[in-house]
């Protein structure tokens, strides 16, 4: 039986909740509750376990901030024996128009820091990743803040219809593979 860990990026605490780096957390929070799972707080993160179309899921949310995921997805690919092709990362991204997709199944950390660990900690930068496009709409040397910074009004009314599109790639990587994922949902 297959096994597939969805590992949301982001940072605890409540102070980053509704920031543009936490687009992880939300998503993979939107999946778990499609699927029915509730989270509970174990090893390196909450996590849910759910089951889709006979496939188990774990669903990851590391409690190691944002730039240390690597120890976390780490430790629970190896605790529950899961695949690095079963794996999917989601995470922001600042050089994707806000709301675009864009899923790989290998590649550089591109600057993403959570991306940079895991690579280091995985030895590999052969995963599958999902990078949703949160923009660059600041001014140069500015882009902490603006990852740290919350969801402008439109964007919150985007994320609306652009999170359960996010959902539905999530389920498609599981059901139809990866390929067809990426030809599906590639710059929607």
């Amino acid at each position: 039986m297959k096994k597939f860990l969805i590992v949301g990026l982001g940072n605890i605490g409540e102070k980053y909740d509704e920031t543009r780096h936490n687009i992880g957390f939300k998503i993979v929070d939107a999946f778990a509750k499609e699927h029915g799972g509730t989270f509970e707080t174990e090893k390196l993160g909450d996590v849910a376990k759910v089951r889709v179309k006979g496939k188990t899921v774990i669903v990851l949310k590391p409690n190691t901030y944002m730039n240390l995921s690597g120890k976390a997805v780490k430790y629970w690919m190896q605790k529950e024996n899961i695949l690095t092709e079963n794996t999917l990362i989601i995470t922001d991204d600042l050089n994707i128009d806000f709301g675009t997709i864009r899923i790989k199944a290998k590649g550089s950390a591109g600057g993403h820091n959570g991306l940079k660990d895991i690579q280091d900690k995985l030895n590999s930068g052969t995963y599958p990743r999902f990078r949703f496009g949160v923009g660059a709409d600041y001014r140069k040397g500015n882009q902490v803040d603006f990852v740290l910074g919350t969801w402008n009004n439109e964007e919150q009314s985007a994320l609306i219809e652009r999170i359960p599109t996010s959902v539905k790639a999530i389920a498609s990587f599981i059901n139809a593979g990866l390929s067809n994922t990426m030809n599906e949902f590639n710059g929607k």
